[in-house]
């Protein structure tokens, strides 16, 4: 079975005592939490294996397609449509956004700074609160960053600011000439057959709602359109169709942007907030650490709304979960959803299998290798790159992906990015150069090009 390959359903179906676990978690979510309605839906190996929901009303519970306003989860959906353009070579993470938007006042402040919050901008617009107010209040781009809207140096830390995804949207339409919600629909959700994600509410979907924090009653809250904010936060989705989209977080759909982009937007881009290590910001993605777990995703919420999409890459493991309630019910949920399909059913390994081929030039690379006296290890791997790592103990280990050229590129750890080249002479490895470092077949070996030299006497005991 390849990667691409339907998982079979005795592996994607899910125990009867896991199902009842989650539907325990959401009835208590809802009845604590007190909102009129929750829906939560669990992922796994890329397809949606178990739905609930709860309800105030008596035979009226939503379901996985019933749409939900998902607040912030929209921003994941404009960060795609931003790295969509730059992988084809329309804009550079680098470039100010002065060079697609300008007179905006902020034209400094570079796109990858942007989609990290990492610009310093003002969290929220200037004026009435923007989420619950009319969007004709705030017609152009000035009106939604004020007379101060740089309130920390670009690039110094992590702030969260709402428009700053809007001027991203600004991108999209500057590039594509369109209107972002256009390009969202064509370039995301078409794609991923995400038919339910809309920018406007389509039937069935559930009505906003605030619950009174010291009596079990009711007020409705306007659903206002946001107008320019709207890559903040526009967007309406379902759980089935979020499912979609958290499959995707995880693996990457070449219809829309390749794995290597999606574990950029996974790794984290900015550094948490003081006494925050729990958590951090990649590319329009939130990280967060759980239960042990590393999770990516986006939590969201808006006036009578509140959403959660959390992914745990390494167990396979999605979950959404979508309430209509001002407040209540945190995001927290959908992590516990995760928790409680890991945990009781962890992730069957795939089979090991041989390479198809084996190459004799690499072959000859696999093994131990030192650096000095510290002795690391290298390992051919299935995708035909390789791991490079300490030998024994922590230390500098790293993912390579094979180039063109010969070279190999680090594609994590310490040397991400940084260039291995086998170094050769009279036809046989003589050695590795790593970023300046030279890796040899045995500690100090003579006669290899080691900084400084190596003592002709070589080694010997204490006189």
């Amino acid at each position: 079975m390849t990667s691409s390959d339907p998982v079979p359903d005795s592996f994607a179906e899910l125990l009867p005592a896991t199902r009842r676990a989650l539907l325990h978690r959401i009835a208590v979510a809802q009845s604590d939490g007190r909102v009129p309605s929750l829906v939560a839906a669990v992922m796994r190996d890329r397809r949606m294996v178990w739905s609930g929901a709860r309800s105030c009303v008596d035979g009226h519970a939503p379901d996985a397609n019933t749409q939900y306003r998902i607040g912030s989860i929209t921003k994941p959906f404009t960060a795609v449509a931003v790295l969509r353009l730059r992988d084809e070579g329309l804009l550079d993470l680098a470039d100010p956004l002065e060079k697609y938007v300008p007179g905006t006042g902020v034209g400094e402040v570079t796109i990858a700074q942007l989609l990290s919050h990492t610009a310093g901008l003002a969290a929220e617009t200037p004026g009435a609160w923007w989420e619950r107010s009319s969007a004709a209040l705030r017609p152009g781009l000035p009106d939604l960053l004020g007379e101060r809207p740089q309130l920390h140096p670009a690039g110094r830390r992590h702030h969260y600011s709402n428009p700053g995804y809007a001027l991203l949207g600004a991108v999209v339409e500057a590039l594509r000439g369109a209107a972002w919600a256009d390009v969202v629909q064509r370039e995301i959700c078409v794609p991923l057959g995400m038919d339910r994600t809309s920018a406007q509410p389509q039937a069935p979907y559930a009505g906003a709602w605030a619950v009174h924090p010291w009596a079990d009653a009711l007020l409705p809250e306007p659903a206002e359109d946001l107008g320019l904010m709207a890559p903040a936060g526009q967007l309406w989705s379902t759980a089935a169709d979020l499912c979609r989209f958290a499959a995707f977080l995880a693996e990457g759909d070449d219809r829309v942007l390749g794995a290597e982009t999606v574990r950029e937007m996974r790794a984290p881009a900015a550094a948490p907030e003081a006494g925050e290590w729990d958590g951090g910001y990649g590319l329009g993605i939130q990280l967060a650490q759980r239960d042990g777990r590393t999770l990516a995703g986006h939590t969201g919420s808006l006036p009578g709304f509140v959403a959660g999409l959390w992914v745990s890459v390494a167990d396979g493991v999605a979950a959404v979960a979508l309430s209509n309630s001002t407040s209540g019910v945190g995001p927290r949920v959908a992590a516990d959803l995760i928790r409680i399909v890991a945990d009781a059913e962890p992730a069957i390994p795939k089979p090991w299998r041989p390479l198809p081929e084996v190459d004799p030039g690499l072959l000859e690379l696999a093994g131990p290798w030192y650096w000095g006296t510290s002795g690391s290890g290298l390992r051919l791997t299935a995708d035909g790159g390789m791991e490079f790592g300490p030998l024994s103990g922590g230390g500098r280990s790293s993912r390579f992906r094979a180039e063109r050229d010969g070279s190999w590129t680090g594609l994590d750890g310490y040397f991400a990015g940084e260039t291995l080249r086998v170094v050769r002479q009279a036809g046989e490895v003589s050695h590795l150069d790593l970023g300046s470092f030279v890796f040899t077949r045995q500690p100090y070996e003579p006669g290899a090009p080691v900084p400084g030299g190596v003592d002709e006497g070589g080694w010997r005991g204490l006189p």
